[in-house]
């Protein structure tokens, strides 16, 4: 888990590098949670994942935990705020939030249900 994490953290530095956030809203950070949280919901569905809890914890967690970042988007709203750009951090803040929260809505609607689990409300099939 320590190694996907490190190589998360590093592919999140690599995205900063490639294309940084500009002067308006922090786009890039957005982009990477919204298709970390995207990966993250859709990782139940992959077979491997599913049959390997060491698999499951490298790439959830470790990899996806520290591709995303919760404490960039934090900071950066704080930023925003010093700034005195109110709205801007409003709407980046419920910006966040909501496009997350649609990228997991998406992939429960893309990713098959595991073997055993048809009918079973996705929200739970992680659960056991």
């Amino acid at each position: 888990m320590a190694a996907g994490g490190a190589v998360g953290a590093a592919l999140r530095w690599g995205c900063g590098e490639a294309v940084p956030d500009g002067p308006g809203l922090p786009g890039t950070t957005l982009a990477i949670n919204v298709v970390g949280s995207l990966l993250l919901a859709l990782l139940p569905g992959v077979a491997p994942v599913r049959r390997s809890p060491a698999l499951a914890a490298a790439l959830g967690p470790g990899l996806l935990g520290g591709f995303t970042t919760l404490s960039a988007a934090s900071e950066q709203t704080r930023s925003l705020l010093a700034e005195g750009r109110s709205l801007l951090a409003l709407g980046y803040l419920l910006g966040t939030l909501a496009a997350t929260v649609a990228a997991v809505a998406l992939a429960s609607r893309l990713a098959p249900a595991p073997p055993g689990t048809a009918g079973v409300p996705s929200a739970r099939r992680g659960a056991s």
